[in-house]
């Protein structure tokens, strides 16, 4: 992720369904996300399985909605995120 995103960027973004504030993804857990797609256990909000790897992501304080970062670009909508709560345990 590039340093303008993670620095003045994440001041003012923020997940549009809490208003929570979004933090990247650390890359442990970036880790356990991809392999949780490639084992075809994830479906993003609007009801996709994902299918590609992630290479970044922006996670809410509390570590359960995540949405992903394409080409440094945060892709913002309701039915991009991913209730990573979820899946994480499955």
């Amino acid at each position: 992720m590039s340093a303008e995103l993670s620095g003045r960027l994440l001041e003012i973004l923020c997940c549009p369904i809490t208003r929570r504030s979004l933090q990247p993804l650390d890359a442990a857990t970036l880790g356990a996300v991809n392999r949780a797609i490639a084992a075809g256990k994830v479906r993003n909000h609007g009801g996709d399985a994902l299918t590609e790897p992630m290479d970044a992501a922006l996670v809410t304080g509390e570590g359960d909605l995540l949405y992903p970062v394409r080409d440094d670009i945060p892709v913002l909508l309701e039915e991009a995120c991913i209730h990573w709560a979820a899946f994480k345990d499955a």
